[in-house]
C-alpha cells in the first residue's frame, strides 16, 4: 500500500505551520503556562496531566524558541493527518479517498487547532490513534493492535482527562457490538493494564493531592459549562467541520449502516457515544473534535465507492465528468478554508484584522467571553502585549535598589501574566513571577522577609496603599490590540508585616480550595 501520499501531506502540514504565523504576534497565554509547567516537572498539575509539561521541558531544553514551542502541535497535527489518510487506505480507498480524507482534515477546524501548543492537538491525535488501532484490530485480530489501543489510552490520560469520556464511549460501543467478546480475552485486559500502568503515576498524584480534578471540573461547570446550551453545541458540531460536512456525514452513516463497513460499526458507535456524552454533560463544543477525523476516512471511502458504481461499462459518460467532480470535491474544503483564512492563521497585522471587523463581526468572530465585540478576535488578542508586559516589569525591577531585589515578590493576577513574565525574563536576573491562579499555587514559597512587591493586575487595588510605605503605578500595557491592554504594574515598598501574613494566608486558603483542608500548612 502506497504511503507516499499520506507522508507528503503530513510533511506539508508540519512544515507549513512555521510560515502561517506573523511575527507581530507573541505566543498565546496558554502556551506560556505549559512552558512554565515544564520548569516544574511533576506527575500532575491543577489544569492538566503531565504530558504537556514534559513537552514544554523538552522545548525549553532546546532553547525555548518559536520553532521548539510550535514543534509539538505541528507534529501531532501531521501525525493525525497521516493516520486519517492511512485509515482511508485501510478501508479500501485508493488515491482519491486518501487525498480527500487529507484535504478534509486540512480544511476544517484542525487547521486552527494544530497551531497552538495546547493539549488539544495531542488529544485529537490520541483519539484518532486509538480508533485507528481499533480498526486495525477489527481487520486482523492481531493482539498487538489492542496494545496499541492501550498505549493510546494511557498517553491520552496523561494528556487530558477527556480521555475518560472516550473510554466510556469505547466501552459502550464494544458492549453493543459482537466485539464484546473482547471482554473475555486476556490481551484486551493486558492492553487495559498497560493504559492503567501509564496513567498510574498521575492517578497517584491526584489522590495524594485530594483529587483536585474534581474541583477543576466544578469550577469549569460553574463558570463555563453551565453556559453551554444544546442549540449552540449542535450548531458548532456542524460549523467546526463545515468544509467537509458532505464527507463526514456520509462517513458516519457508512460506519453505522453500510454492509461493507459492518465490521467497523464499533468505530462509528464510539463517535456517536463520545459526542453524545459531551452533549449530555454540557461539554464545550470543541471537546468532540477528536471524533471527526475518522469520519473523513470513512466518508472519503464512501465517495470513492460512488465513483466506482457510476463508472460501470453501461455508463460510458461517467469517465468524462468524473475527474471534474473529483477535483471539485478535493478542492472544496480548501476553498472554504481560504475564505476563513484570516481567522485561522494569524498572518495579517492587528490593524488589518481590525479593519475586517465590519465585514465579519456579525458572525461572532470578534466577540469575546465578555459578550462584546473587540478590535481583534480573542485568541489573537491573547497573543499580544506579553513581551511589552515582561519588559516593563523588568525595567521596574531594575530601578529597585540592589539590596531590595532579592527580597522582592512579583505577584500576578493570573497564570497568563506570570507565565509570560517567566518566559521572557528567563535569562534575566530577577525572581520568578508568582500567582495564586492554578498550578502556580504549588510554586509559591511563603516568606516573611519581603521588602518590595511588584503587582501586575488590571485593577488598581487602592486599598493596598495603606499596607506599604510607598505604593505607586510604574507601568502599564499600552498595546491597543492586546487583551491585557490596561494591565498595570504597581510597585509597593516596605510592606507591613500584616500584609506579608495576609499574602501567605491567602495562598494557604487558595491551595486548600483545591486540595481540601488537609493541604500543606
Amino acid at each position: 500500500m502506497n504511503r507516499r501520499l499520506p507522508l507528503a501531506f503530513a510533511l506539508l502540514k508540519f512544515v507549513s505551520g512555521y510560515f502561517l504565523t506573523s511575527p507581530q504576534y507573541d505566543l498565546h497565554r496558554d502556551e506560556y503556562l505549559y512552558l512554565n509547567q515544564g520548569q516544574h516537572l511533576a506527575w500532575g498539575y491543577l489544569e492538566v496531566p503531565p504530558l504537556m509539561a514534559a513537552q514544554g521541558w523538552v522545548s525549553l531544553a532546546l532553547g525555548g524558541g518559536f520553532f521548539w514551542v510550535k514543534f509539538w502541535p505541528f507534529l501531532w497535527g501531521a501525525a493525525t493527518l497521516y493516520l486519517v489518510m492511512r485509515l482511508a487506505q485501510r478501508l479500501g480507498g485508493g488515491w482519491f479517498a486518501t487525498a480527500l480524507a487529507g484535504t478534509c482534515y486540512l480544511g476544517t477546524a484542525f487547521a486552527r487547532l494544530n497551531l497552538l501548543f495546547q493539549p488539544n492537538s495531542f488529544e485529537v491525535f490520541g483519539f484518532v490513534f486509538c480508533l485507528y488501532a481499533l480498526a486495525r484490530y477489527v481487520q486482523t485480530e492481531r493482539p498487538r493492535f489492542l496494545y496499541w489501543l492501550g498505549l493510546g489510552l494511557g498517553l491520552g490520560l496523561l494528556n487530558k482527562y477527556t480521555t475518560l469520556f472516550f473510554i466510556a464511549a469505547l466501552g459502550g460501543a464494544l458492549l453493543l457490538t459482537p466485539w464484546r467478546r473482547l471482554l473475555g480475552q486476556r490481551h484486551f485486559w493486558g492492553a487495559a493494564g498497560l493504559a492503567l500502568l501509564l496513567w498510574l503515576p498521575n492517578l497517584a498524584w491526584q489522590i495524594r493531592h485530594g483529587i483536585p480534578f474534581l474541583h477543576h471540573m466544578q469550577l469549569l461547570h460553574d463558570t463555563q459549562l453551565v453556559h453551554v446550551d444544546a442549540t449552540g453545541f449542535w450548531k458548532m458540531q456542524l460549523l467546526m467541520c463545515i468544509g467537509a460536512v458532505w464527507v463526514w456525514v456520509p462517513g458516519l452513516l457508512a460506519l453505522l449502516l453500510s454492509r461493507a463497513l459492518r465490521p467497523y460499526r464499533v468505530v462509528g458507535l464510539v463517535v456517536v457515544f463520545g459526542i453524545g456524552l459531551q452533549a449530555l454533560l454540557h461539554g464545550k463544543d470543541y471537546y468532540t473534535l477528536g471524533y471527526y477525523p475518522v469520519l473523513f476516512s470513512s466518508g472519503a471511502w464512501w465517495w470513492e465507492q460512488r465513483f466506482r458504481v457510476v463508472n460501470q461499462p453501461n455508463q460510458p459518460g461517467a469517465l468524462a465528468w468524473r475527474p471534474v467532480v473529483q477535483v471539485a470535491l478535493l478542492s472544496l474544503p480548501l476553498l472554504l478554508l481560504l475564505w476563513m483564512m484570516p481567522f485561522i492563521y494569524p498572518l495579517r497585522s492587528p490593524a488589518a484584522m481590525a479593519a475586517l471587523r465590519p465585514r465579519y463581526a456579525a458572525l461572532g468572530l470578534y466577540r469575546w467571553e465578555d459578550g462584546q465585540n473587540h478590535a481583534l478576535p480573542q485568541d489573537y488578542a491573547d497573543m499580544r502585549g506579553w513581551r511589552e508586559m515582561a519588559d516593563k516589569t523588568w525595567a521596574a525591577y531594575q530601578r529597585l535598589p540592589a539590596a531590595l531585589r532579592a527580597h522582592t515578590l512579583i505577584k500576578c493576577a493570573n497564570y497568563g501574566q506570570a507565565s509570560a513574565l517567566n518566559y521572557y525574563n528567563a535569562r534575566r536576573a530577577m525572581p520568578p513571577a508568582q500567582s495564586f491562579n492554578g498550578s502556580f499555587l504549588y510554586w509559591f514559597v511563603p516568606r516573611t522577609d519581603r521588602q518590595a512587591v511588584l503587582i501586575i493586575d488590571d485593577e488598581a487595588h487602592p486599598e493596598l496603599a495603606a499596607q506599604f510605605a510607598s505604593y505607586r503605578e510604574v507601568g502599564a500595557v499600552a498595546d491597543p490590540y492586546a487583551r491585557e491592554r490596561g494591565t498595570r504594574i504597581f510597585l509597593g515598598l516596605g510592606p507591613t508585616p500584616a500584609l506579608t501574613a495576609r499574602v501567605n494566608d491567602e495562598w494557604r486558603a487558595a491551595l486548600a480550595e483545591w486540595e481540601g483542608p488537609a493541604a500543606r500548612p
